[in-house]
């Protein structure tokens, strides 16, 4: 198991990409997403499409 913990944000993204089974990696990197400004999602198809188009990037 990776600790994603320690990861910088480019290289969680990447682990995230790489394991998509890692359902506690994800949720840490959605808090860093919802961290920044400007994010604003209010339904679950928003959030989704929001994390396609920051992951396709």
């Amino acid at each position: 198991m990776t600790d994603y913990m320690s990861l910088s944000e480019v290289d969680l993204r990447q682990y995230v990409i790489a394991n998509p089974q890692d359902e506690e990696a994800f949720q840490h990197y959605l808090s860093i997403v919802r961290a920044r400004p400007g994010v604003v999602v209010s339904t679950p198809e928003q959030l989704e499409a929001e994390l396609k188009k920051r992951l396709a990037s």
